[in-house]
């Protein structure tokens, strides 16, 4: 009888916050050519995003696209165009939650926060690079009000893909238990979430991939951790997002005080991970192979 071949596992490993720092930048560069980093999302209005985009011209293989910034950041847009938004310097709310209140419940900043999505959307796209997709600031984009801004734009705007930020956690639980009432109260909202949204993407011809890890793990990865998960990949595309840095760094101190960014750099360029990947057959892709994978 004719053997069968396995259907393909393929992996997109995302570093997130392309542009918070010199040092995220750095981590992300060398987790992509020194690793399994395929992928990037930058934030347009970060402190060292120009370095970014310098970073990401010269390395054609990185795939780019777009960390939309709601919350925990600054806005593109001046702050005067941005009241319900934004203080009197630009700077979004420290809290996603009631940011996320206010978009529901009022008018103007569901107005503002659409005018901000395509500015954002409108720098990324003055730098040249092709973007390969869309995902948000602490999964921001996942917010009804956000992502039916995005869904408005993305014809306009040719957005290929977003994120769909829905995770498996009886998996993610069996690879890590800590954190467990945590990990619950946000696989319940993010389920829940990601129900309506993935109805929206079918709807509106926008790719995603089929599977998330990174949602319960973020600023936890470690070597570990990702080699527990590579057996567990299912055929399909899985997208594994990260926060690779080089410590130390005033911005990530600033932001994630207890994230463990160097520890998931070296679980990206640990030479057992990238070993375990060629000997699974699992193949490394990014949010621009998307549209071509056969699956």
């Amino acid at each position: 009888m004719p053997t069968v071949s396995p259907a393909p596992r393929y992996l997109i490993v995302n570093g997130d916050d392309f542009g918070l720092s010199a040092q995220v930048n750095a981590g992300i560069l060398h987790a992509h050519s020194n690793g399994i980093l395929t992928n990037t999302s930058l934030m347009v209005a970060a402190p060292a995003w120009g370095e970014a985009v310098e970073i990401a011209r010269s390395t054609a293989s990185l795939g780019v696209g777009l960390h939309l910034t709601l919350v925990q950041g600054k806005a593109v847009l001046p702050a005067r165009l941005l009241p319900s938004l934004t203080d009197s310097a630009g700077n979004f709310s420290h809290n996603p939650t009631l940011a996320g209140l206010r978009y529901f419940f009022s008018r103007p900043a569901r107005n503002e926060v659409r005018a901000e999505c395509r500015a954002q959307i409108e720098r990324f796209l003055e730098t040249g690079l092709p973007l390969s997709h869309v995902d948000g600031h602490v999964n921001i984009h996942m917010h009804p009000v956000v992502l039916d801004s995005l869904l408005g734009l993305s014809e306009e705007y040719r957005i290929p893909a977003i994120r769909l930020t829905r995770e498996d956690v009886v998996c993610s639980l069996g690879l890590d238990s800590s954190h467990f009432l945590r990990k619950r109260w946000e696989a319940f909202i993010f389920s829940r979430l990601a129900l309506e949204a993935e109805k929206k993407l079918r709807q509106s011809g926008i790719r995603y991939p089929d599977y998330l890890f990174g949602l319960h793990q973020s600023g936890g990865l470690d070597e570990r951790y990702v080699l527990r998960l590579l057996p567990q990949l299912r055929d399909g595309v899985t997208e594994l997002y990260c926060h690779p840095s080089f410590l130390p760094c005033p911005e990530v101190q600033r932001w994630t005080p207890t994230y463990r960014r160097d520890a998931e750099l070296d679980a990206l360029t640990s030479p057992v991970v990238c070993e375990t990947i060629a000997t699974q057959a699992i193949r490394l892709v990014s949010y621009r192979d998307l549209s071509t994978l056969q699956i």
